[in-house]
């Protein structure tokens, strides 16, 4: 098999970007990093997708995550059909999203309060908003690689050297705003360091993906971890990005995995399973600070909608029942990687692997990639030849060498090897 045609997908495309600013609603969709068309998908079931044209792909996009169940799990659209039927969303307080606070809370044993929003963006951009309510301070700090969503105070690059303010990276943020964010080497803990010492009684909160998976998987050091702790003894709030991680790395998330001590996490993606919905949620001293019973305002018209809510429910309660699904995910993400690098061995191509139970990136350079200066090593032109070949061969590789690769209960053996055979004939 190999050079799949997509002639319905190419009209699609065609006639979308004469409506919808690039033909996506998502810039990584267009393919821009790979060239090339991307499939208009219509179907998706267990660990595959259809598109436009009828041609079928092993996935490992999962939607970008959300999907650890596998396409349109029969548990979950029972519970949303049942939800339904019943009206679609309501403004109002509901059963469901009560529920799955309390499921969140069993996940995350810290947290005390949840609140539920739409989307990852608008989760770390109202952590953050808390965290500068909370301490009456001004700064934050994230790192280089790690992304939080597109909200404008986290739309920035770190300007030159490791004390300087934040500069914009898209147009439209106000660099006035931008110098509110510090900007640090993730995995560097003598970099952050000497920023709490500098800065540290400035600073509201650092946030931070435990597991990077936005710049591809970047596994924290133990030291890095342990100095993103000692900026508590600052009055620094730690707020734990795991909008990717969460329910994802294990039940509790990067979180438990990792034994983190988080004042607030964000998360997002499986909590929707598959509908959009996201919460940040923390000790009580802190989320009582969010309107209604403190001065820090946040809102939304379909925050905690019964249908996501339906969604995640059901999804967290398949996960929760069925705690032998990580050491699945564990052993068949083990297997891609020992496989991906037997074949780009043979291949004699430079590589380094990542992972992290079922969040996988194959960077085309020698490692270790530490940093997101190592992972900007990686050859992309490399990577596009994988990229197309697999796809060609009907498998779903994220378009871009700096997002994870994500693995769902749906994928068995036998798709681990289909991809590894589909790359020894690609490359």
């Amino acid at each position: 098999m190999g050079g799949m045609e997509r002639p319905i997908s190419e009209a699609y495309f065609q006639e979308a970007k004469r409506h919808i600013p690039g033909g996506v609603s998502s810039p990584v969709r267009a393919f821009k990093a790979v060239g090339g068309t991307p499939p208009f998908l219509v179907r998706g079931e267990g660990a595959y997708v259809w598109d436009a044209d009828g041609n079928r792909y092993l996935d490992y996009v999962m939607s970008w995550g959300p999907l650890i169940l596998g396409h349109a799990h029969p548990k979950v659209l029972a519970r949303v059909r049942e939800t339904l039927e019943r009206g679609l969303t309501f403004g109002a307080p509901s059963p469901l999203e009560v529920a799955l606070a309390k499921k969140v809370k069993r996940a995350y044993p810290f947290v005390d309060l949840v609140r539920f929003v739409n989307s990852g963006t608008e989760a770390t951009m109202s952590a953050l908003r808390l965290a500068r309510g909370y301490t009456n301070r001004p700064y934050i700090v994230k790192f280089r690689g790690n992304y939080h969503g597109h909200a404008d105070g986290l739309l920035v690059e770190a300007g030159s050297g490791a004390l300087t303010l934040g500069v914009p990276s898209s147009a439209g943020v106000p660099e006035e705003y931008a110098k509110l964010t510090l900007v640090l080497e993730y995995n560097d803990p003598e970099g952050l360091r000497e920023v709490l010492k500098r800065r540290g009684e400035e600073i509201a909160a650092i946030i931070f993906e435990p597991v990077v998976g936005n710049a591809g998987v970047l596994v924290p050091t133990e030291d890095f971890l342990k100095a993103l702790h000692e900026a508590k003894a600052y009055g620094v709030l730690l707020i734990a990005d795991e909008v990717m991680t969460g329910f994802r790395l294990a039940f509790g998330g990067a979180t438990e995995l990792l034994g983190l001590k988080p004042d607030l996490v964000t998360l997002g993606k499986i909590l929707g399973g598959g509908l959009p919905a996201a919460a940040y949620a923390g000790r009580r001293e802190i989320m009582e600070k969010v309107a209604p019973l403190g001065p820090v305002y946040q809102a939304g018209t379909l925050s905690g909608n019964p249908l996501a809510m339906a969604a995640g429910l059901a999804t967290l309660e398949l996960l929760e029942e069925n705690p032998g699904y990580y050491a699945y995910l564990e052993d068949l993400g083990a297997r891609l990687e020992a496989g991906l690098k037997e074949v780009l061995k043979e291949k004699g191509l430079p590589h380094t692997v990542n992972r992290v139970g079922s969040m996988i990136t194959v960077f085309f350079t020698e490692g270790p990639v530490v940093t997101f200066q190592d992972a900007r090593r990686t050859d992309t032109e490399l990577f596009k030849r994988f990229f197309h070949g697999l796809l060609d061969r009907g498998i779903y590789w994220p378009p871009s060498n700096f997002e994870a690769a994500f693995l769902s209960v749906a994928h068995r053996e036998e798709d681990v090897e289909k991809t590894l055979e589909a790359l020894r004939k690609a490359l």
